[in-house]
């Protein structure tokens, strides 16, 4: 695949008279298909990470290899007792509004955070907390109750937002962030816009006059970027090699995405309230003939929410799988066993829209002789259609995340949008995520995380299918657009403030 950071850094090492470097140029609109965004209230998303860093920052930004750097912190400190958290603030970083931002603004984003935020990505740092406190306009101290791993890359999702912010005391309607672009203009479903902040804190940048996003739900985006529409956009990997033969770039998100199977744990439904029914469907699923329809030569078979060469991997737990191979004889008698007519029943399946998973798993459920009725939802219905808990089956995926703990977060009894694992409610699973998080020993924590990922196996809450990458295709026109680890459009390292473009 070409990568245009390894061009780069490939020509400097062959020397700069051979290829010398491009010079950036200002101006231009650039245009993106990339993701969604489901609330003008940055504190109050429960769902897509990738397009509030672009118009509001964070204290910690997480760099493509997936570990945590400064962003609106210069750096931080934290105590040999793991319960206080000292960062050092940016000077000279300004608000949308032309205010510079103090350690006030990010104690009073924290406290609303924490105070009224509910069910969201934060929750559970937040209960951990036991005080904040500014001692200076740049140092932001936090003090937590116990240990908590997790939460230097948990709060890179904690967007700083100017407190007269329209909203503030409610429901934020126009966001007052300190990112590269104002946000301008948001028309749900439709486009995302924003303009050149000329007073942001990274010098020189950014070089782009301004940003649309199309926010439309779109399965597949490769003809309107064929055609110009967008400049940048996520692609399907079945289509990555015909869009990088038409001089596109190809670049790949550094964390990879997450397929999986759930049952609906909250309130299940006759047959899948009996665990050796679901355990009869994990048995017929045939997980390398899904990842190759899903994913083709680019994702890997697997049965965690991480993958090989991931610190919280398991290799023996992977290798040691009875489910590593299908069996759909063993399936049907399991069936039989417990007295299972899968005639009797129609399995209500959730969908999204232009998902592979979703007729696969359905052929699956024929198979073994069950009727089903799939239905398929765009990004937020779907959403909506899980937390009712009003079905009984779903085939879907989880992109790249900050840190271990927000894959595992959602498995909680009160974890925050709960849907796509079924909403599990189980103590025991509960106690040991909460172990592998109060803990400052990195190995405790991972054998605590992969003890309540072997007892959602156990229990098949949920069964694990694939690890994906996400790609990209970039216009050729396009320059010092990367990739991070998740699918953030701007960090400390790359994203929009960096990227510029042909002037012609």
């Amino acid at each position: 695949m070409k990568k245009r950071l390894l061009s780069l850094v490939a020509a400097l090492l062959l020397g700069q008279a051979s290829l010398p470097a491009l010079a950036q140029e200002y101006g231009g609109i650039l245009h993106l298909k990339w993701g969604t965004l489901d609330t003008t209230d940055f504190h109050r998303h429960t769902g897509t990470i990738s397009l509030p860093h672009p118009f509001a920052e964070t204290l910690t930004s997480i760099s493509f290899d997936g570990s945590p750097k400064g962003l609106l912190a210069e750096d931080w400190t934290v105590s040999d007792d793991a319960l206080t958290y000292t960062f050092n603030l940016r000077h000279g970083v300004k608000f949308h509004n032309g205010r510079e931002m103090t350690a006030d603004d990010v104690l009073k984003n924290f406290e609303r955070i924490r105070n009224t935020v509910e069910a969201g990505w934060l929750t559970t740092a937040m209960e951990q907390v036991e005080s904040f406190s500014t001692p200076d306009d740049h140092t932001f101290v936090v003090q937590l109750k116990a240990p908590f791993g997790p939460f230097v890359n948990l709060i890179a999702e904690a967007w700083i937002l100017a407190p007269e912010s329209p909203g503030w005391d409610s429901n934020i309607t126009q966001p007052i962030g300190t990112g590269p672009f104002t946000f301008d203009s948001w028309t749900p479903q439709l486009t995302l816009n924003g303009s050149r902040f000329e007073d942001y804190w990274m010098e020189g940048k950014p070089y782009l006059d301004g940003v649309e996003f199309d926010v439309r739900e779109v399965a597949d985006a490769t003809l309107a970027l064929r055609a110009g529409d967008y400049q940048v956009a996520g692609v399907p990997l079945s289509k990555v090699e015909s869009i990088e033969n038409e001089g596109f770039e190809i670049a790949f998100q550094g964390g990879t995405s997450w397929d999986f199977i759930s049952f609906n744990n909250r309130n299940p439904r006759p047959p899948f309230d009996n665990v050796k029914v679901r355990e009869a469907v994990a048995w017929a699923v045939d997980r390398t003939q899904f990842n190759t329809i899903m994913n083709g030569k680019y994702g890997t078979p697997g049965n965690q929410p991480v993958g090989e060469g991931n610190f919280f991997f398991d290799t023996e737990l992977s290798a040691n799988d009875p489910h590593n191979v299908a069996d759909l004889e063993k399936a049907k008698q399991m069936l039989a066993d417990e007295g299972i007519n899968p005639g009797d029943y129609t399995l209500y399946m959730v969908s999204t829209v232009g998902s592979r998973s979703g007729p696969l798993l359905s052929q699956v459920l024929r198979s073994l002789g069950f009727g089903v009725d799939m239905r398929e939802y765009d990004d937020l219905g779907y959403q909506r259609a899980l937390s009712e808990f009003d079905w009984d089956i779903y085939p879907g995926g989880s992109g790249a995340r900050n840190d271990i703990f927000l894959r595992y977060v959602r498995l909680m009894s009160d974890g925050p949008n709960p849907g796509l694992w079924g909403g599990i409610q189980d103590p025991e699973l509960d106690a040991l995520i909460n172990k592998a998080i109060s803990t400052a020993d990195l190995d405790e924590s991972r054998d605590f995380y992969l003890q309540a990922w072997k007892r959602v196996m156990d229990n098949y809450y949920t069964f694990g299918l694939a690890q994906k990458p996400s790609a990209y295709a970039i216009s050729p026109k396009v320059h010092d657009m990367t990739i991070g680890f998740n699918a953030s459009a701007h960090r400390v390292d790359g994203g929009l403030a960096f990227a510029w473009m042909d002037q012609d």
